[in-house]
């Protein structure tokens, strides 16, 4: 079998969230691998940098794909490093990386006749999942209600996002929201937090006095660019569980992370990490280090066959807009039930992508738009 053609396209889906009138919209890209066969391969990563990863993709990695095995997928990783990345950058590399690693995963599962998280490891067909819908647009009480109405629909895990009051300066409202968050939902429902790297670390210090004694099932990066040394000082110092790596674009960052004791979760995600390819042994080094792993950084349809796949797996995260935006850009996508998503046994990826579901692409979309407006 040989990779035949290669090609990145933009997209945007657009969704409502409960007591929110405008609508979120989620940006990504996805590649399309064929090949000589017939199968043909889907992969996606997100919309960071979406301009330079499609052009690199499009203009760069292609001319070294077209023509050569996409089951190789080691070598494939391996010459794309080499040729491209002799200096293990990461950024938009990584993230061109991850889209063509995760089609060509999706053909290899296609043409052995089995699911990619049986190919990876296949340690079980469900893994947990939760639900982020924490926004800083909500108001406290506006957060209780949509908390109670998610546990209503069997929404057992919650995630809120914290750090965007006062540039990541005022702990002390972030406590207080996640405080009415507990207090609407009871003791019964996990609850993280996602700081998504807004915290100097006194501030980040301080949340954790305020909230260690409402059973906070882990605090998600911190601190500023996920600084191993200060995320340690902070574990140190705190009983919460402190996790990181949803952004990391290769294993030696996730390396460094258990080097320095920065973590009691590791969250690789395949969409910027380089893929399967690079996400199992993230996998297995986090093992070594008995540490489980948990997806954040969303896109849990594809992270849900690592986190499948391997012993320490822990959960996936869907965000609210993915949740609902997910059958636009799939036809019949597997979505959790009472805190458990089931795992396809399809092919490949189990996914099929609605080549006719989409909104306008991206590319449409933007180029009549002011730069200031993207």
């Amino acid at each position: 079998m040989k990779i035949t053609q290669v090609e990145a396209t933009m997209h945007r889906v657009a969704t409502q969230v409960p007591l929110l009138e405008a609508p979120v919209v989620r940006k990504f890209l996805l590649v399309r691998i064929e090949t000589d066969s017939g199968i043909v391969g889907w992969g996606l990563t997100a919309g960071s940098q979406r301009y330079v990863v499609q052009n690199m993709i499009n203009n760069e990695c292609r001319e070294l794909l077209v023509g050569t095995d996409p089951l190789a997928t080691e070598r494939r990783f391996d010459e794309l490093q080499a040729k491209l990345n002799a200096r293990a950058q990461t950024g938009a590399f990584s993230s061109a990386l991850s889209a063509i690693d995760i089609g060509l995963w999706d053909i290899k599962g296609k043409d052995a006749g089995r699911p990619v998280w049986q190919l990876l490891g296949g340690y079980s067909n469900t893994v947990p999942a939760y639900t982020t819908f924490g926004l800083r647009a909500y108001s406290r009480e506006q957060l209780g209600e949509v908390a109670k109405e998610l546990v209503g629909k069997g929404h057992d895990k919650l995630k809120i996002r914290v750090g965007e009051y006062g540039n990541g300066e005022a702990p002390d409202e972030d406590a207080a929201r996640v405080i009415a968050v507990r207090e609407a939902v009871g003791d019964g429902v996990q609850l993280m937090l996602d700081a998504n790297y807004k915290f100097k670390l006194p501030h980040a210090m301080r949340l954790c006095q305020l909230l260690e004694p409402y059973g906070i099932t882990w605090l998600e990066e911190p601190v500023w660019g996920n600084d191993p040394r200060l995320l340690a000082i902070l574990r140190r110092k705190t009983s919460i569980p402190i996790s990181a790596g949803q952004n990391e674009g290769s294993l030696a960052r996730h390396r460094e992370l258990l080097m320095n004791e920065a973590v009691d979760i590791l969250q690789p995600n395949v969409v910027h990490l380089g893929g399967y390819t690079e996400g199992a042994k993230v996998a297995a080094l986090a093992s070594a280090w008995n540490t489980p792993i948990a997806n954040g950084g969303g896109w849990p349809l594809y992270n849900m066959h690592l986190q499948g796949a391997v012993a320490n797996g822990w959960r996936v995260e869907f965000h609210m807009d993915v949740w609902n935006s997910a059958p636009m850009i799939y036809r019949d996508p597997p979505l959790p039930e009472n805190g458990v998503l089931r795992l396809p046994d399809a092919p490949g990826l189990g996914l099929e992508i609605r080549e006719d579901g989409f909104q306008e692409s991206l590319e449409t979309v933007e180029r009549h738009q002011p730069a200031g407006a993207r």
